[in-house]
């Protein structure tokens, strides 16, 4: 498995938030978390991206443990190793407003070259090719995601859904090896949730392993391999979306279902 999730457990202060998550997920796979608002799904996607501290489990890539509960106090190593193995694109963007798009999308590689070239003593030369080697892929990033017109625009140019593709591209730029989507649709109007669609379709198409969560439940079907459905913190039904979306007999996805689909047959 490229992917194990094993017992991650989470709370904040007196609620249990998580309650022991276990999944694993092949290299290439598309996972999407459903499940009502509450349930837990962006806090185990936080946690998984370390941008909250797990309280309980691990979490193994490709092999080799990126994050363990019980060691925490080297937290600051694990953690930014994890950093480092996902990706993360925000449903509300974040990106800086005082750089232009290709500024965001080459920030983050950009000062992880310095910050490499410090601690390595590695010379000018080395660092001015790296950083030109950075910014070169970002333009080929930014043009992937179609804004090639738009590079030197800045987010308040930009509509909502150029901003979420340049979101996708910042996330892109530090080769993760699973990239994290947190409802990259619902900051969107209807007419352009579209456009940022079919960008996650055509990484899907590329084999990039990605955990997205989702309101969009033909989007989920369509594009996923696996589906786990997420109820009160704990996994309440997990499959494929044929299994889910046709076969399974769980009355709570069933019912949670029916929000969005009503008397129509799934």
């Amino acid at each position: 498995m490229f992917l194990e999730v094993k017992n991650l457990t989470k709370s904040f202060d007196d609620t249990r938030v998580l309650k022991g998550i276990d999944f694993t997920l092949e290299k290439g796979q598309v996972l999407s978390l459903i499940g009502s608002s509450g349930s837990g799904k962006t806090t185990l996607l936080r946690c998984i991206n370390a941008l909250e501290t797990a309280d309980g489990g691990s979490i193994y890539v490709d092999g080799n443990k990126i994050f363990d509960a019980e060691l925490l106090n080297s937290k600051k190593k694990t953690q930014l190793k994890n950093k480092l193995n996902f990706g993360f694109v925000f449903q509300s963007f974040n990106l800086f407003p005082q750089y232009t798009a290709l500024e965001n999308v080459t920030l983050a590689p950009i000062q992880h070259i310095k910050d490499e070239c410090k601690k390595n003593k590695r010379s000018k030369v080395y660092c001015k090719a790296m950083i030109a080697a950075a910014e070169e892929k970002a333009k080929e990033l930014l043009e992937k995601v179609g804004l090639a017109d738009k590079m030197d625009h800045y987010p308040c140019q930009l509509s909502g859904g150029q901003q979420q593709r340049v979101s996708i591209a910042r996330a892109l730029a530090l080769n993760p090896d699973v990239l994290c989507f947190d409802e990259p649709t619902s900051a969107l109007d209807p007419e352009i949730t579209g456009e940022v669609l079919k960008i996650i379709k055509e990484l899907a198409a590329e084999d990039m392993t990605m955990i997205i969560v989702t309101h969009e439940m033909n989007f989920a079907k369509d594009v996923s391999d696996k589906i786990i459905f997420m109820d009160n913190g704990v996994i309440a039904e997990e499959g494929t979306p044929e299994h889910i979306f046709g076969a399974s007999e769980n009355p709570r996805l069933h019912s949670f279902l029916s929000s969005f689909y009503g008397a129509h047959k799934v």
